[in-house]
């Protein structure tokens, strides 16, 4: 028996939102590190490695080789820390460093979303924690991000699953709207890395946001809002 349409439940919309580089500048794992070496979780040297990490992301793009890269160093500074110790690290690093560092404009924009009714996730590579912690503060719906292994309260450094990364998060953005009943042709993703183009292809309106030359250059094919905000930052710095 067929469902009328009007008694078909109506699909919501969402806005799904990379973190490192979108919503962020720079990488998140690096402002943890920083925390982590304040707290003497991590050593000037390991701080230092993530330092020159950090710059390259910035100013060339994120690749996937440099992501995994990032994230084997920041997972190897909590083997054998306690999950509620990760939590509290979270805080004190968004305190200290990832809130002076989100991008305004882009942070607008979600907030915006919320404001229209829809639903707004962070879609990230970085733990879990860190994405969902973010999102409350911005008051965002939630996150999804990579999930780090726990055994007897204590972290492995091993992550369970793969990390939340390309392809990884068209697939976990699937499943979402799924569950939550969204209708992915009216929703939104915002990205700046190519690396995230099987996410922007999902979506009705894909946005590219201080995109690396690769997703610039499908962006202008696709005909996709193109928001760069590393210019205005550039040109506002040389006046």
């Amino acid at each position: 028996m067929n469902v009328p349409e009007s008694e078909k439940p109506v699909k919501i919309e969402a806005a799904f939102f990379d973190l490192d580089n979108t919503l962020l500048r720079g990488a998140s794992s690096f402002l943890f590190a920083k925390a982590a070496f304040e707290r003497r979780f991590v050593n000037r040297r390991e701080l230092y490695r993530f330092a020159w990490q950090q710059f390259k992301f910035i100013w060339r793009g994120e690749s996937a080789k440099l992501l995994a890269h990032i994230e084997d160093r920041a997972m190897s500074l909590v083997v054998g820390q306690s999950a509620k110790a990760l939590e509290n690290l979270v805080g004190i690093a968004w305190e200290d460093y990832v809130k002076a560092k989100m991008w305004p404009e882009t942070v607008r924009i979600a907030q915006e979303h919320i404001a229209a009714g829809r639903e707004v996730w962070i879609i990230t590579a970085a733990p879990v924690q860190m994405g969902e912690y973010i999102a409350k503060e911005l008051g965002l719906t939630g996150a999804l991000g990579t999930v780090l292994e726990v055994k007897d309260g204590l972290l492995t450094g091993e992550f369970e699953g793969r990390p939340l990364h390309g392809e990884g998060k068209a697939v976990a953005i699937k499943k979402l709207a799924k569950e939550r009943g969204i209708s992915l042709k009216r929703s939104y993703a915002y990205s700046d890395s190519h690396n995230d183009l099987y996410m922007l292809t999902r979506v009705g309106h894909a946005v590219a946001v201080n995109p690396d030359k690769i997703l610039e250059r499908y962006a202008k094919a696709a005909h996709w809002t193109i928001l760069d905000f590393k210019k205005r930052e550039l040109k506002a710095n040389r006046k």
